[in-house]
């Protein structure tokens, strides 16, 4: 994850940006980035709802979190974990950012058990990701009651599997 030197070789003809995740489908294609791969293997389950304005809503929440969430709970996480030191406004601008995007999550579950439609999509499984472990990266969760709920809904799914298994 620090070390990047040898991406261009390992990821170059599977994804242009060179990132991970990259899934490669049984036929040899190549797909990358989580929001694809999740909609690519989510398409036709009970994970991807149907109806338009349901579909649209997992799409927002989906892009909520590569926009909102994720560039500020996962890296400060990150940085916690590979032991970089950021300056201090620069961690500060981070746990104000996530603690934006949490608080966009709890006003949205303070009325429902999950992001969209009352069932569990891949909305709830993009965010949950770095969620249930955002206090690696300094964010407290106790202010957040209905994010914890939502996070043990989630964590009580057939097939629950935490990111740090």
């Amino acid at each position: 994850m620090i070390d990047r030197s040898d991406r261009a070789e390992i990821l170059g003809e599977l994804n242009p940006g060179l990132r991970v995740p990259t899934l490669v489908l049984d036929d040899g294609r190549p797909l990358g980035e989580s929001g694809a791969i999740l909609g690519y293997l989510a398409r036709g389950t009970e994970f991807w709802p149907e109806e338009s304005y349901e579909h649209a809503q997992t799409l927002q929440w989906m892009f909520f979190e590569q926009y909102s969430h994720e560039p500020h709970i996962a890296v400060a996480r990150f940085w916690a974990h590979a032991g970089i030191a950021p300056g201090d406004e620069e961690r500060a601008a981070k746990l104000r950012a996530g603690a934006a995007a949490l608080d966009a999550m709890e006003h949205h579950l303070a009325t429902r058990q999950f992001f969209v439609s009352e069932c569990y999509t891949i909305a709830d499984i993009a965010l949950y990701a770095y969620t249930h472990v955002a206090p690696e990266g300094g964010f407290a969760l106790e202010p957040y009651p209905a994010i914890r709920a939502w996070m043990e809904r989630v964590a009580a799914q057939p097939n629950h599997i935490p990111i740090t298994a």
